[in-house]
């Protein structure tokens, strides 16, 4: 029942990927217009800064909208994750040790995700928007209105520093191996056309004999655990933890991973259109900054951005079915 997906990178470089590259150009073309420092080497690595973590969350949600779930609650996981190892490290406790619960923090809470998702059935939808409220809930108790900083410089090294001699930010290095790895996981292993398999049919998948639970269980752990991750390299960046950290990248996580070419309904996608997606995302949002345009406008701008990548796949499809066949 489980169909190997046959995709090369020529194949999916002939699809809506090449919209995206054209997008990509275009804004590109239409922010240097705008802006001279647009087109400036430093400034464009320096652009990366401002979305890598939210591509690093993108990676696992991917492999989730394709198995047909869905997880509101990273943003929240990333700031419950994120305080708690900031509370902890104010207690004492070396950065590296912290940073290392928090992570565990951060897979725990995915796991409580995906065991109610798989083994009590509940919707994916609502449990991660119970989580979701849940999560950066502790947040706010745990440090209410505070901040943590007083962070060592080779803990910010890793959300603010550059690979020596080289305008290559470090954040961005991580993200290029995370996302190579999470590729070849889902397009070059079995576990990958599980998730594809699940994403198109999860009750034949389940009469096939397919580990469902333990794999979605497994999805949620890893998205939990790569919340986490870019919360650490959040409040490098920043310097500081508050409880509000990370507010509304859910949607911008979510928007990529739909932008790239993944359906919402699950079964179909891939990475390369997220990844070109993330960049997609960044650039319009850093041209927006160039031209001062308010936060609340650049937030309107990618929901817009959201509702063209559901609507627009759903057209073509209905527009294809109506073409008379050869």
């Amino acid at each position: 029942m489980v169909t190997r997906r046959r995709l090369t990178w020529s194949g999916m470089l002939l699809r809506w990927e090449w919209l995206l590259v054209v997008l990509l150009i275009l804004v590109c073309v239409i922010n240097a217009s705008l802006s001279p420092y647009f087109l400036d080497v430093r400034n464009l690595f320096d652009m990366t800064f401002n979305f890598m973590e939210r591509a690093i969350i993108a990676l696992p949600m991917a492999f989730i909208i394709i198995s047909a779930n869905i997880d509101l609650s990273v943003a929240s996981i990333l700031a419950m994750s994120t305080v708690l190892m900031a509370v902890i490290f104010q207690k004492g406790v070396n950065i590296w040790l912290a940073s290392l619960l928090g992570l565990g923090i951060g897979t725990l809470a995915g796991w409580v995700n995906g065991v109610l998702t798989a083994k009590v059935r509940l919707p994916s939808l609502v449990v991660t928007l119970g989580t979701y409220a849940l999560y950066r809930g502790v947040a706010y108790v745990v440090l209410g209105d505070k901040a943590v900083t007083g962070y060592p410089a080779e803990f910010t090294y890793l959300g603010q520093g550059y690979i020596p001699g080289t305008p290559v930010p470090v954040p961005l290095v991580l993200f290029s191996v995370l996302a190579v790895l999470f590729g070849l996981v889902l397009h070059r292993t079995t576990f990958g056309r599980y998730v594809f398999a699940i994403g198109s049919n999860e009750l034949a998948c389940r009469y096939s004999g397919v580990a469902v639970d333990r794999i979605k269980i497994i999805l949620f752990m890893v998205a939990g655990f790569m919340s986490a991750l870019a919360g650490i390299i959040l409040a490098a960046r920043f310097g500081s933890t508050r409880p509000n950290i990370a507010t509304g990248f859910e949607l911008d996580v979510i928007t990529a991973v739909v932008l790239g070419g993944v359906d919402i309904f699950g079964g179909q996608g891939n990475m390369v259109g997220v990844v070109l997606a993330l960049f997609l995302i960044g650039v319009v949002r850093y041209g927006m900054s160039l031209k001062n345009v308010p936060g609340q406008v650049q937030t309107t701008v990618v929901g817009m951005l959201l509702i063209v990548a559901i609507l627009l796949p759903q057209l073509l499809r209905r527009l294809a079915a109506r073409r008379p066949s050869a």
